[in-house]
């Protein structure tokens, strides 16, 4: 069979895959819309054969286009080419000598191959700049000659990979897959590495002369008024968290110098993209819990109130570089202690907290912050005679406030021990309780 037969048989093959492949990707995503959903690859690698088989090892080349279904589901339809696949051989006892399986199966000593696939890829942390998956799906190929009277192989598929996204338009990626195809199905594998590029995930800088403002990143904010609020005209997502200046001022009426408007743990664009929270809301269910504690911390839902925790919210003022509690805090402690002894299955986390000034030091505050928290733990344990196995106690130092810290005199209302309660199956607790911050409070909490 001459080249330019095998070629066209091969593309007919291979043309009739891609029209499956993507007719299926197409009738699945049924979600509304999205910006950004397309993006397609490109990358080069090897495919490796059992070494029982007719083939070596080989070069190829792979070209993927892929559709973004959900946060954690993609659809990608894939073609490979491998140029040039060589002969493998095996050892004739009777005569001594190195035989050629290919030219026994296929009479030739080197062909060629073309697949292609459909995939569905499963995301880890798909919005993240690292992007682990697993895949699975189902595909062919296509030899340029017929090998133990077989073209065509169908193949299903298994593997996994990670893309490093650079920014929203540009990553790169590393893949692995393993197929089970041939005659005698056989476990063989194809390993590349490209780069991805999603089309309408550019934002290009508005430079032309236009009636009308002159806004340059595009973020429906003209140069003249991000001046006059502080945002880069130059960056249409100045504090990095996900929604442009636009949404923000435009849509939200969140602060586009301020990646967590509300203080609580959660960026404006996970917010809003992800989680469905209010980013203006500290604790949006109303719950007791402020959102970014029910994700990070609790894995409770922040949209839920009755499965907050119960918090407790202590503004306990120590001396100066110590974790000794003065006894006009014992009365606070004591309610604790009394809702712990109630519910016996309950446990408890309790959390040390600082503010954070000019100077401060971020490894003395975080050990500080420990060794208060686990002042408060072992009051409990001592005087209120709950079982240490129920508690445990962590330091963040200056790495969760609820509100600014100015450089010079920090805040007191990030100076704080927060007690979370989990209790047991069927139990009911009290509503969440904070003592008041302390006005006028001097005490140097870090340095």
């Amino acid at each position: 069979m001459s080249f330019a037969n095998r070629s066209y048989r091969a593309a007919v093959a291979v043309l009739a895959g891609a029209a499956i492949t993507f007719g299926a990707a197409a009738s699945m995503a049924q979600e509304q819309s999205i910006e950004a959903k397309w993006y397609v690859s490109a990358g080069l690698g090897m495919i490796g054969y059992e070494g029982d088989e007719e083939l070596k090892d080989g070069f190829l080349g792979t070209i993927r286009l892929g559709y973004d279904y959900s946060e954690w589901w993609t659809f990608e339809g894939s073609l490979a080419i491998a140029p040039k696949l060589d002969e493998n051989f095996r050892f004739d006892v009777p005569t001594q000598s190195r035989v050629s399986r290919l030219e026994e199966a296929a009479g030739v000593h080197d062909t060629f191959a073309v697949s292609a696939s459909f995939d569905i890829l499963f995301h880890f942390t798909r919005w993240e700049r690292l992007d682990p998956y697993l895949v699975g799906g189902f595909g062919a190929i296509v030899y340029g000659d017929e090998i133990a009277g077989e073209m065509f192989d169908a193949s299903t598929r298994v593997g996994g990979g990670v893309m490093y996204h650079f920014n929203d338009e540009w990553a790169v990626r590393a893949d692995g897959r393993t197929f089970l195809a041939g005659h005698d199905t056989e476990a063989n594998a194809i390993i590349d590495a490209g780069v991805v590029w999603t089309w309408g995930a550019g934002v290009a800088p508005n430079i032309m002369a236009v009636d009308g403002p002159l806004d340059s990143d595009g973020d429906r904010l003209p140069d003249v008024q991000e001046g006059q609020i502080g945002t880069d005209p130059y960056d249409p997502d100045t504090d990095g968290d996900r929604l442009t200046d636009g949404q923000e001022v435009l849509d939200y009426d969140t602060d586009p110098l301020e990646p967590d408007t509300d203080w609580d743990g959660l960026q404006d664009g996970d917010e809003v993209l992800r989680h469905k929270t209010d980013p203006k809301d500290r604790d949006t269910d109303d719950g007791g819990v402020a959102d970014g504690h029910e994700v990070i911390d609790d894995h409770t839902d922040p949209l839920d109130p009755s499965d907050d925790l119960q918090l407790f919210e202590l503004y306990i003022q120590f001396d100066y570089d110590k974790a000794i509690i003065k006894p006009q805090y014992f009365p606070e402690l004591d309610i604790v202690g009394k809702v712990l002894t109630r519910d016996a299955g309950a446990t408890a986390v309790i959390e040390g907290h600082a503010d954070r000034k000019k100077l401060s030091d971020e490894k003395y505050n975080l050990e500080l912050s420990e060794r208060r928290a686990k002042a408060v733990m072992q009051y409990l344990i001592d005087d209120c005679a709950i079982g240490a196995g129920r508690l445990k106690a962590k330091g963040f130092g200056f790495s969760r406030p609820k509100a600014p810290n100015d450089p010079n005199s920090g805040n007191p209302v990030n100076r704080r021990v927060e007690i979370y309660i989990r209790a047991s199956d069927g139990a009911v607790t009290d509503t969440s309780v904070a003592s008041e911050v302390p006005e006028d409070v001097v005490t140097p909490e870090d340095k």
